[in-house]
């Protein structure tokens, strides 16, 4: 479960990117920058619970 969150994480950075750049048939981007940052933020926190979570799973 703890590497499944580190790497939705390790995704979610990247494609929030990706969308940010990524133009709309009117040439506005997919999503703001500050949707992207609220993805980015949420990618983070994920990886860092997936990673928690194996360390406290390493320990015992």
């Amino acid at each position: 479960m703890g590497r499944m969150l580190q790497r939705l994480g390790l995704v979610i950075l990247p494609v929030a990117m990706v969308l940010q750049l990524w133009p709309t048939r009117t040439g506005r981007p997919v999503l703001s920058v500050g949707q992207m940052l609220v993805a980015m933020v949420f990618g983070m926190c994920l990886f860092w619970i997936g990673y928690l979570m194996e360390a406290y799973r390493s320990r015992s």
